[in-house]
């Protein structure tokens, strides 16, 4: 204790500091609540900086400094949030759901349930707080419930924030039981504070107990005019029926490829980055119709490039893991060519460049789908880039569809061991094997036809070797039979020419002839032709090196040759010209169309002849007659 007062004027800790002495801190010492330090005398004021009477200090990555990490202290949102849809306008690729409720809002049938349901990523949550605005929308123009959303809402900030009190998000994955039902069920009988309705959004709704479900029938049959329930789901079909049934569904749809690859353009070009074609086309491709997927993978492929810079498809590639397409379709031309060793090869460039066995299988099958639509839809029916698109339709036109449909059922099989193997490079490469020796096998039907015939089967692609198998009574006849060595085709025309390159499978040489090929000479042996624009260089090398391997002498094949008449498709598109002039000209479909104005002439088919069927004899006549 002492004798002096301490002076209550003051904090204790300024009592035996001398007057005008104080000392507020040290100045090598860090403030605790993070208060900035005190000023550096060397360095000139604010007020000095802005009125021009002092140089502005050095900024980081400037030229009048060093660079410095500059920390601006905002948090970085990542683009699925950061570009939410705001309105219902926003909502791409669900154009039926936005229409039947704008409709329902504008006649005033408002459900009091409605169920969203569809893939992760296409936008129910977002949807559920929109439903919820529109509920409660109220503004300076609008006081009604309506869809017609706006910036200046009253409700609009905090329902999209989640922090609205007459605005219950629960999500159901967390709150499985009974006790959160029940306390919805207690609240749902009190009128809303402030908005117009109170709205409850239960997110992954199917996974709510049967207890739970069971306890919410009854108010969502029957709730008080002020309570609306939204629901949403990747399970629709894990919803007990009676609870859909009180339930105004919708079906949000996958997003469309090309409404994808247009909606991260749009917000790449926002960030200012510049990304190829190619590499959005691969993104969405990758979120499969899944938005917030897809600017996810987007977020993450424009941080691979500077600003200013293009982001490069074999960037995104490399980021994804995904081999290239048009190469994988290469090997898939070899496997169903019977081309083992080239199918390995090409499997192990692919495995070298970092692609995933798993998504190579994938490919193989999307491939093979491909290729089977294609023959019966055409190419565009793919959706595809269009060189890939002819690829895989020339290859389905050239393949039946009992081989194809083999294939796939092959395939699916195989996937499942790749993704079972220790080793899925080495499942992948067994399963090549297996499909290039079964590429050439017959059917089960060519096969009993064989057998029937008496005519030994045909072998597979993969050749080289004695096949296994047991041996039957039917087989081991023909087997015993002396088989004639096969004599080697011998083709006599250009266009026998071009279809033996299509019987040996060889599409991408068969498609490269029929478009760049104009003949100018041809006789066995001896090929001279004028190359149209865009030829492969070595188109002439390929041809040559074939057709000696088929038929087992030497071809002269010269690409230097002039005055060249057609290629085969220009031939081709000019006789269904010339065939399309002839129908329409003919006096009888002139009539037709101009007794029927607006009618169009479509396709032009060539029926088979009609088939005469023989008598019925009468029921009295007999053989005996």
């Amino acid at each position: 204790m002492t004798d002096v007062d301490p002076n209550l004027d003051g904090p204790p800790w300024e009592e035996d500091a001398p007057d005008g002495d104080v000392v507020e801190r040290d100045p090598d010492t860090d403030d605790m609540f993070g208060a900035p330090a005190a000023p550096d005398a060397s360095e000139p004021a604010p007020e000095a900086v802005a009125a021009g009477k002092a140089p502005p200090k050095p900024v980081a990555g400037s030229d009048d400094g060093p660079a410095a990490h500059v920390d601006d202290g905002a948090a970085y949102t990542v683009l699925a949030r950061k570009y939410r849809p705001r309105t219902f306008e926003d909502l791409i690729g669900q154009e039926a759901m936005v229409r039947t409720l704008t409709n329902a809002f504008s006649s005033g049938r408002i459900a009091h349930a409605f169920m969203l349901t569809g893939v992760r990523g296409v936008g129910k949550t977002t949807t559920a707080r929109l439903l919820a605005r529109a509920l409660n929308n109220q503004s300076d123009a609008i006081d009604r419930p309506s869809l017609a959303l706006s910036a200046d809402g009253r409700h609009d900030a905090a329902i999209m924030a989640g922090q609205h009190m007459d605005v219950v998000e629960m999500d159901a994955a967390s709150h499985t039981g009974i006790d959160g039902i029940r306390d919805i069920i207690e609240s749902v009988r009190y009128a809303p504070v402030e908005a117009r309705y109170k709205v409850y959004v239960l997110d992954e709704v199917h996974m709510l107990s049967n207890q739970a479900f069971n306890a919410l029938l009854k108010t969502l049959e029957e709730p008080p005019p002020h309570a609306k329930f939204i629901f949403a789901t990747t399970e629709i079909r894990k919803v007990p029926v009676t609870i859909l049934s009180r339930c105004q569904r919708f079906d949000l749809r996958r997003v469309e490829p090309e409404l994808l690859v247009g909606h991260l353009e749009r917000i790449a070009g926002r960030e200012g980055m510049a990304i190829e074609a190619d590499a959005l086309a691969l993104i969405a491709r990758a979120a499969e119709g899944s938005v917030r997927d897809g600017l996810s993978l987007l977020d993450q492929a424009l941080v691979q490039g500077e600003r200013g810079e293009t982001v490069k498809t074999e960037t995104v590639r490399d980021m994804l893991g995904l081999a290239d397409r048009s190469q994988t379709i290469a090997l898939f031309e070899s496997i169903m060519a019977g081309r083992t060793p080239e199918a390995l090869e090409s499997f192990r460039t692919l495995y070298g460049y970092g692609a995933d066995p798993v998504q190579v299988a994938n490919d193989l099958l999307e491939h093979c789908h491909a290729a089977s639509v294609a023959k019966m839809l055409g190419p565009n029916a793919t959706r595809l880039p269009n060189d890939q698109a002819q690829k895989l339709a020339a290859l389905g036109a050239a393949i039946s569809a009992g081989t194809l449909a083999r294939v796939w059922q092959m395939l699916l099989k195989a996937l499942d061991e790749v993704r079972r193997a220790p080793s899925p490079a080495d499942a992948v490469e067994m399963a090549i094997v297996r499909l290039a020796y079964a590429a050439d096998l017959p059917g089960p039907e060519e096969a009993l036809k064989a057998l029937r015939d008496g005519d030994p089967t045909a072998g597979g692609a993969g050749g080289g070797g004695p096949r296994g198998g047991g041996g039957g009574g039917a087989s081991a006849q023909l087997a015993a039979r002396p088989a004639a060595a096969p004599a080697l085709p011998d083709p006599q025309t250009f266009e026998a020419t071009v279809a033996l390159i299509g019987e040996k499978r060889e599409i991408s040489l068969q498609m490269d002839v029929q478009r760049y090929v104009k003949p100018v000479a041809f006789k066995p042996g001896a090929i001279t032709y004028e190359s149209a624009p865009g030829a492969p260089a070595d188109l002439a090398r390929r041809l040559a090196s074939r057709l000696k391997e088929w038929t087992g002498r030497t071809w002269l094949i010269a690409a230097n040759g002039q005055g060249g008449g057609e290629t085969l498709i220009e031939g081709e598109k000019r006789g269904r010209a010339e065939e399309r002039a002839a129908v329409e000209a003919d006096p009888f479909v002139k009539a037709v169309l101009t007794t029927f104005p607006g009618a169009v002439l479509g396709e032009i088919r060539t029926l088979a002849p009609a088939v005469e069927m023989p008598a019925i004899p009468d029921e009295g006549e007999t053989d005996e007659d």
